[in-house]
C-alpha cells in the first residue's frame, strides 16, 4: 500500500508521525493535561500540523519539478 502513494503523501504521512511521536513526549513531561480531550487535541494538532504543512512543501516542491521538465522538453518544429 505505501508504495501506491504519492511521494507528497508519504512526505506528510512521516512527519505526521513524527509530530505525533514529539506530542507524546510532551504529554509525557507533562505539558499536556492528564484528561482525555486535552490529549486527544494535542495528538490532532501536532500530528496534523506537521502533515499539512510537509504535505504542502512536498506537493508545491513535485508541482515545481513537473513545471521545469516540461519546459525543458523540446517541442516540434512547425514548419
Amino acid at each position: 500500500m505505501w508504495q501506491k502513494l504519492s511521494t507528497p503523501l508519504k512526505i506528510g504521512l512521516s512527519a505526521g508521525a513524527a509530530g505525533i511521536l514529539l506530542t507524546i513526549v510532551g504529554i509525557l513531561r507533562g505539558n499536556v493535561p492528564l484528561n482525555p480531550a486535552s490529549i486527544g487535541m494535542a495528538l490532532l494538532i501536532g500530528g496534523g500540523v506537521w502533515f499539512l504543512v510537509a504535505w504542502a512543501v512536498a506537493s508545491a516542491a513535485v508541482d515545481v519539478e513537473k513545471d521545469i521538465d516540461t519546459e525543458n522538453t523540446p517541442k516540434e518544429k512547425v514548419n
